[in-house]
Parts: C-alpha cells; sequence; structure tokens
C-alpha cells in the first residue's frame, strides 16, 4: 500500500462502482460537483483543474488513460485495467466481492496502516463524498461552518468512516442520519403524505477546522476548506473578544482571553465527551422500515449519538 493506492481506494469506496468480468474489471468513479461557492475562482474552471490533477496522479499508477464524462453536477472518470495487473489484484485484496459504494465497507487492513496512509485514504473519500458550503454552520453560529461527507444508504460506512476518522484524532459534530426519528422527528412529512421522506443520504458533519487534519486533494475543495476553517478561528476570537469587553469581573476576563486562539477546546470534543440532553421524540411509524438495517430496526431513537453507538462509532 502506497499513498496514490490509498487515495484511488478512498475514491472507489466513496463514489466507485467496480464492473467485473472474467479477464477485465472497468472502475467507475463519480464526483459530484453540487453547491460550489469558491472564492475567486469559476466553478466549472476549478473542477476542471482538480479532475485534471487526480488524472496526473493516478494515470502513473494505472498506466492507463482514465477517461472522463462530465455533466452539470458531477463527473465520472473511468479505466479499465485486466484481473492480471497489480492494480486490480490489490484493489480486489481490499474490496472483495463487492462492487458498489452502496455495498462498500472499509476493509479491516486500513485501519491497521499508518496515520499518513489513513488521512490519504480519508481524502480520497472526501474528495468524492464531501461538500464545503459557507451555509453549513452548526446552530448558525458563525465560527462554526462544517464539512459534510454525504453517504447514501450505507449505514456500515458511515460508522467505519466515523472510527477512522477517531483513529486520526479527528471528531465528528453531528450524523443526520437517514433515519425517520432524525429527518423527521415530529412526523410533519409523514403527517403530510411524505412517508419515505426521511430516506435520505446520511451525513457526517465535521467542524471545517478539524477537517483541515484530513483535508481534501481536490484544488477547489481545499481553497473552500481553507477560507471557511480561517473564518472559525477569525469568528471565535473575535467571539471571545467580546466576551472579554462585557465580562463582569477580572477572572472572567482572564478567562475568555486565555480561550482566544484556542478553537480547538470548543470543537475538538468527541460526541462521549459532551453532555447535551436529548430531546424526546414521538414514536414513528417507519421505525420498522426495511430500510433500516436489521440491528437498529424496530428501535426508536431520540438522538443520533444512539444510532451511532448502537452501529459500532464509540469510544
Amino acid at each position: 500500500m502506497n499513498l496514490d493506492i490509498a487515495y484511488l481506494l478512498g475514491m472507489i469506496v466513496g463514489k466507485g462502482t467496480l464492473i467485473r468480468d472474467n479477464n477485465s474489471t472497468k472502475i467507475l468513479i463519480n464526483i459530484p460537483h453540487k453547491n460550489l461557492e469558491i472564492e475567486g475562482m469559476e466553478a466549472k474552471i476549478s473542477v476542471e483543474a482538480s479532475i485534471n490533477r487526480i488524472k496526473e496522479r493516478i494515470e502513473p499508477l494505472l498506466e492507463v488513460r482514465i477517461s472522463t464524462s462530465s455533466q452539470k453536477s458531477s463527473t465520472t472518470m473511468s479505466f479499465q485495467k485486466d484481473n492480471s495487473t497489480f492494480v486490480i489484484k490489490e484493489l480486489n485484496k481490499y474490496l472483495g466481492h463487492r462492487y458498489t459504494c452502496k455495498d462498500f465497507r472499509i476493509p479491516e487492513l486500513i485501519f491497521e496502516l499508518t496515520t499518513d496512509l489513513k488521512k490519504e485514504f480519508l481524502r480520497g473519500i472526501a474528495d468524492v463524498t464531501a461538500h464545503i458550503r459557507s451555509a453549513n454552520s452548526a446552530y448558525g453560529i458563525s465560527y462554526n461552518h462544517r464539512s459534510y461527507i454525504e453517504i447514501p444508504q450505507n449505514w456500515f460506512l458511515v460508522i467505519d468512516i466515523c472510527n477512522l476518522l477517531k483513529d486520526v484524532n479527528v471528531p465528528v459534530q453531528n450524523i443526520d442520519w437517514g433515519h425517520p426519528n432524525i429527518r423527521d422527528p415530529s412526523l410533519k412529512e409523514y403527517n403530510e403524505g411524505k412517508t419515505k421522506a426521511w430516506f435520505r443520504e446520511h451525513q457526517i458533519k465535521i467542524y471545517a477546522d478539524e477537517f483541515e487534519k484530513v483535508g481534501f486533494y481536490l484544488i477547489h475543495k481545499k481553497r473552500a476548506l481553507k477560507k471557511l476553517a480561517d473564518l472559525n478561528r477569525t469568528e471565535w476570537d473575535k467571539f471571545c473578544k467580546n466576551k472579554m469587553r462585557d465580562a463582569k469581573s477580572e477572572t472572567m476576563k482572564e478567562k475568555w482571553k486565555k480561550r482566544i486562539g484556542n478553537l480547538k477546546e470548543t470543537h475538538h470534543r468527541f460526541y462521549w465527551e459532551t453532555k447535551t440532553p436529548n430531546k424526546p421524540k414521538p414514536s414513528h411509524p417507519e421505525e420498522s422500515s426495511i430500510n433500516i438495517p436489521t440491528e437498529i430496526r424496530g428501535k426508536h431513537f431520540d438522538s443520533w449519538k444512539e444510532i451511532a453507538r448502537e452501529l459500532g462509532y464509540h469510544e
């Protein structure tokens, strides 16, 4: 395993499809580029530059040209190799008999790699699944901008990603599960006749300044992440200085002074290190849906944390 294979494997696990026959394997990787907000760079040009950068990096490894097909909101990269080649053998060793990102898991072997290789694998996943926009701010607070990793349907890949992030010391701020108790907690959509509206992609949410430890390889995402991570730090310092100004005592003033430049104190916390009371939610008729894994089907949850713990993301 090297950095390039780790990155390629991450991209495939995140948004890949394998089409196998007896002699060769075709691999397709979909790279979404919706909702781009890029400071000082036109979106189409930025995406093209990013795709070219990936091709320049991966083609020497593959020893084959990568084809691309672009639509308005995504680009698909594809290549085909004989099953006897090193790359295909290496990918099959990690992916097993699975063939689509709807079924892929992060192989146990990845969890045994060095930190650098784990991060490169996560970077591959992030480049094809993550989005970062100024609107993605927790609770509407100016220093809480986040990156989203979106995973459709694959519940256990979400857990695998969170556990690998834990391995590289990156806490998840929230998981917006595609579960009726989380996406339709008051049954509003269900009562409007939209009984399956809750069945959407899962969203792993991570503060931008924490996600910098992994980051992106794609240029437009890397720039957007830096912009919002810097904004988080600037807005946090501004918040602390305002608290200092309004402090009623020297003790409180000194407390907020020490917190300037230390956003990590607020953002670097795993959910089991926080104490947030769960607001009870009403039972939802879709809690027993076949779209929910058997491990949690038929169970009621008042918090995203309860689902995460039940499925295997915990201390």
